[in-house]
C-alpha cells in the first residue's frame, strides 16, 4: 500500500509542510482532498494534451467521483485503478510524483470512502465542482491549448474554480471536526473563498513567466500588474479574518497552524515577487522560521498571523 505523506512529499511542497500540522483526523481528510484535487490539477495543467483530451479527462474524473458508491467500494476502486492506469500511460505531465498519483488513484479513492459518508460527502461534492469548472476553464483554450484570460473578474472567477473551492471544503472539514465552529459559520463562509484566491494570486504572480513560457496567461495584459498586487494584499487580510475566526476555545490548534502558515509564507513571497519580480521564492530557512513562529504562537495561545 502506498503511503499518504509520501504521495503529499512527492506532489506538493507547501502542503506536505502545512497538512502535517493538522490533528488527525484532519490531517487525513485534507490530505486526501488535496490529493483528489491534485488529480484534477493534473489534467488540467496538461500542456501536452490537447484541450479536448484534457476537459476529457476532466469529466470522466468528476464521473468517477459521483458514481463512487460507498456500498460498493470493490467496483469503484476497480474503475479508480483502470482509469488511473489509462491516465499514466497518456502521460499529461513529465512530474514522476503526478503520474504516480495517477497511478493511486485507486488508494486515493479507497481510502476517500474509508473516511465515512460525512466527510466523503464533502470530498466528492467540492472535487467535482472543482473538476468540471476546469473543464469549463480548458474550453475557452484555442487549439493549441493556449489560455488567456482577459479581465481581473475573469482572473477572480479562474482563483475562485481553482483555489476558493478549496476554502470552501476546508471549511466545511472544519466544522465537522470542530462543532464550536457553528457559532461563526456564516463569518467563515464570507471569507473562505477569498482565503483561497489570496493564495492563488500570490502562486500566479510568482509563476507567471513559467506560465506564460506553457502557453497560460493568468495575468490579463489589459489589468495593470500594480492592480494584481493589490488585490492579492487585500484579499490576504481576509484571509487572516478567516484564520482568526478559527482561533477560538475548543477548535483543535492544527486548523490554526494548518491556515496561518501558507497565509504568512504568501505574505513573505508576495514581497519578494514585488522586490525581485516572478520566480522569487522564499528560503527554505525562513519557511523553516515561519514554521516555528507559527508553531509557537499556538502553542502559547498568541494569534497565528
Amino acid at each position: 500500500m502506498p503511503d499518504l505523506q509520501d504521495l503529499l512529499v512527492k506532489t506538493s511542497r507547501t502542503f506536505a509542510v502545512s497538512i502535517p500540522l493538522l490533528d488527525e483526523p484532519t490531517r487525513e481528510r485534507v490530505g486526501l482532498a488535496y490529493l483528489l484535487f491534485r488529480i484534477a490539477d493534473t489534467f488540467e495543467d496538461a500542456a501536452v494534451w490537447s484541450p479536448a483530451e484534457r476537459v476529457a479527462a476532466l469529466e470522466t474524473f468528476s464521473e468517477l467521483l459521483a458514481d463512487a458508491d460507498a456500498a460498493h467500494p470493490a467496483r469503484c476502486v476497480e474503475e479508480a485503478a483502470r482509469l488511473g492506469a489509462r491516465w499514466c500511460e497518456s502521460r499529461p505531465s513529465d512530474n514522476a510524483g503526478y503520474l504516480e498519483l495517477l497511478t493511486e488513484t485507486a488508494f486515493v479513492l479507497e481510502r476517500s470512502l474509508a473516511l465515512g459518508s460525512d466527510s466523503w460527502a464533502v470530498l466528492e461534492r467540492h472535487t467535482r465542482r472543482t473538476a468540471l469548472g476546469m473543464a469549463e476553464i480548458v474550453k475557452r483554450s484555442d487549439d493549441e491549448g493556449h489560455l488567456e484570460l482577459e479581465t481581473l473578474q475573469d482572473l477572480k472567477d479562474y482563483c475562485y474554480v481553482v483555489a476558493g473551492i478549496v476554502g470552501e471544503l476546508l471549511t466545511d472539514l472544519f466544522v465537522l471536526e470542530a462543532p464550536v465552529l457553528v457559532d461563526v459559520r456564516p463569518q467563515l463562509d464570507e471569507r473562505a473563498a477569498t482565503f483561497g484566491e489570496a493564495l492563488q494570486l500570490v502562486n500566479i504572480l510568482k509563476d507567471s513567466a513559467d506560465d506564460h513560457y506553457e502557453g497560460r496567461t493568468f495575468l490579463p495584459s489589459a489589468v495593470d500588474r500594480s492592480e494584481v498586487f493589490a488585490l492579492a494584499r487585500r484579499d490576504l487580510e481576509v484571509a487572516a479574518e478567516y484564520v482568526r475566526l478559527l482561533e477560538r476555545p475548543g477548535v483543535p490548534g492544527g486548523h490554526v497552524r494548518f491556515t496561518a502558515l501558507p497565509l504568512r509564507l504568501a505574505r513573505a513571497t508576495l514581497d519578494e515577487v514585488e522586490a525581485r519580480g516572478p520566480g522569487a521564492k522564499v528560503s527554505r530557512e525562513q519557511v523553516m522560521h515561519l514554521v516555528s513562529e507559527v508553531q509557537e504562537a499556538v502553542a502559547e495561545g498568541r494569534t497565528a498571523v
